[in-house]
């Protein structure tokens, strides 16, 4: 029996095939000359007289012609496609991780939403901002943030001060310079705050969005193994339409 997943690689063809084949009808059936012909003879009056040659212009394109090529190409495609969804109603799955059930009897087009969704979910987690590593961090309950150890650091200020280069003598003044000290006034302490999250957090959420995003594909390869009963939907529809059947 036709499994799912041969469905789904035929479905695009036969859907890009009937859409060329009715593109291409529509855009004949608009050029009435081609669905025209005539014969044209000529009879001289009198017996013995001037000749005309046959003109004959022969019908290029019947339109029964193009309908059955349309209903030919579009059954294919209303078959296929109504297989698919038919199947897709009954194509199910589990989504395991770890050996953990998640979910049961997910259908095959959610997981395929579910994947897609997953992706984009990936996305954003690894955009998150983490914790600066240079820095000791504490979660703090009481603040909603995390919390670094306090850092210490002197402030200073600058203190002229006066060296004495020469004691004075009696035939000389004492010789003094003037230099700036640096002088311990007080002591900063600083402690920073984040919203952000340990590396190591956002690394499991990305470990575990991993192993549930192969489960999903895995179960959709599974869901899309299913053995299907082929749908016939187009000779009925088109019948209908065109022969009134």
């Amino acid at each position: 029996m036709t499994k799912l997943n041969q469905i789904i690689a035929l479905q695009a063809g036969k859907k890009a095939q009937a859409k060329e084949t009715l593109t291409e009808a529509y855009h004949q059936i608009k050029k009435p000359d081609l669905l025209s012909g005539l014969v044209r003879t000529y009879q001289p009056r009198d017996e013995g007289g001037e000749t005309q040659p046959e003109e004959r212009k022969h019908v290029q394109i019947k339109v029964n012609d193009l309908i059955k090529r349309v209903t030919r190409d579009l059954t294919d495609m209303f078959d296929v496609v109504a297989t698919q969804d038919t199947a897709n109603c009954q194509a199910k799955a589990d989504i395991v991780v770890d050996g953990r059930r998640l979910l049961e009897g997910i259908p095959v087009t959610h997981l395929l939403f579910l994947e897609k969704q997953l992706v984009d979910i990936r996305t954003f987690i690894e955009a998150l901002p983490t914790l600066d590593a240079a820095e000791e961090w504490e979660y703090k309950p009481e603040v909603d943030s995390y919390v670094s150890k306090p850092a210490r650091t002197n402030r200073t200020r600058k203190v002229p001060k006066n060296h004495i280069k020469y004691e004075a003598t009696k035939e000389h003044p004492a010789q003094v310079e003037m230099y700036m000290e640096d002088i311990w006034v007080g002591t900063w302490t600083t402690v920073k705050f984040s919203g952000a999250i340990p590396a190591a957090v956002r690394n499991a959420m990305l470990d575990r969005l991993r192993k549930l995003l192969e489960s999903v594909k895995a179960a959709r390869e599974e869901a899309n193994a299913l053995e299907v009963r082929n749908v016939k939907v187009g000779g009925i529809v088109l019948g209908y339409i065109f022969d009134g059947r």
